[in-house]
C-alpha cells in the first residue's frame, strides 16, 4: 500500500502498481493470493465501522476506474505481516523452514506456535492520513506506540522471522488498490478532498473501535477467516 499522496504522482512513478495483475486485475477483481495474517477487524456496527464505510464510499465515488476497492467486511489493521505464496524468501520466512512448505502446513504450524501466546498491552489507534486506498493509522499515545511495538516484536519472535519494515512498520486499513496513478494536476484537488475524508472520521470515530487481534488465513483481499483469536483487550 502506497503509504503518502505523493505515491500516487504520475510524476513520481513510471511503472505500474504493484500488485496490479497479481493480487488483482483492473476489472477490480480479486486474484488468488493466499497467506496469512494477524489482523485487528473492525467491531461490527460500531461508529468506526460507519465512519470507515462512508469515507471509503466517498473515496470510491471520486476513484472511479482509477482504484479497485476491497469488499467492505475485508477491513482490518495489519499488526503483523504473515506468509503468502508471491514472497518466500528470507527474511519474509522463517529462518528454520524451509522455503517450499506448503502454505497450509505454515498456517497449522503458525496456529501451533500461537498457543499459550500472552497477549501483549492494550492499546488505542487513531487515523492519521487518509489516502486514496484507505487510511495510516498509529496508536493516540506514545504508550499505545510501545505498546504495538510490543505485539509485533512478540509475534516476531514465536513465529521466528521479522520484515525488513519490522521497526518502522506504517499501520493501516485498506480500502482499495490503484489501477494506475493520479496526474500531478490532480494531486492538489485529491489532498483536500482527502484531508476533509480525515476531518470526518476523526470526527466521528477519534479512537478507532476495533476487535482482538486474530491470526488469519486468506485466499483473497477480500476475506480475512479468523482462526486464532489472541485475547487482547483494544481500548476504544
Amino acid at each position: 500500500m502506497p503509504t503518502s499522496l505523493s505515491d500516487y504522482s504520475a510524476a513520481n512513478r513510471s511503472s505500474p502498481p504493484t500488485y496490479l495483475g497479481t493480487r488483482y486485475d483492473a476489472s477490480g477483481q480479486f486474484l488468488s493470493d493466499p497467506g496469512n495474517t494477524v489482523v485487528c477487524h473492525l467491531v461490527p456496527n460500531s461508529a468506526t465501522e460507519a465512519a470507515l464505510l462512508a469515507a471509503r464510499e466517498r473515496i470510491a465515488a471520486k476513484a472511479g476506474s482509477l482504484m479497485s476497492f476491497t469488499a467492505p467486511q475485508s477491513l482490518h489493521m495489519t499488526l503483523f505481516q504473515g506468509v503468502n505464496e508471491q514472497r518466500r524468501k528470507r527474511p519474509y520466512w522463517p529462518a528454520d523452514v524451509a522455503l517450499d512448505t506448503p502454505l497450509d502446513e505454515m498456517t497449522q504450524m503458525f496456529g501451533a506456535r500461537l498457543e499459550g501466546f500472552i497477549p501483549g498491552p492494550a492499546f488505542a489507534v487513531e487515523a492519521i492520513a487518509a489516502l486514496p486506498s484507505g487510511l495510516i493509522v498509529d496508536g493516540v499515545t506514545a504508550a499505545d506506540r510501545a505498546a504495538l511495538a510490543t505485539w509485533r516484536d512478540t509475534l516476531a519472535d514465536v513465529l521466528g522471522y521479522r520484515h525488513p519494515d519490522h521497526g518502522a512498520y506504517e499501520f493501516h486499513i485498506t480500502f482499495a488498490y490503484p489501477n494506475a496513478w493520479i496526474a500531478p494536476e490532480d494531486m492538489l484537488d485529491w489532498q483536500n478532498f482527502l484531508d476533509s475524508v480525515l476531518a470526518d472520521i476523526r470526527r466521528q470515530a477519534p479512537v478507532l473501535e476495533l476487535r482482538a487481534p486474530a491470526f488469519c488465513s486468506f485466499e483473497t483481499m477480500d476475506w480475512f477467516e479468523e482462526l486464532v483469536v489472541l485475547n487482547a483487550k483494544i481500548d476504544a
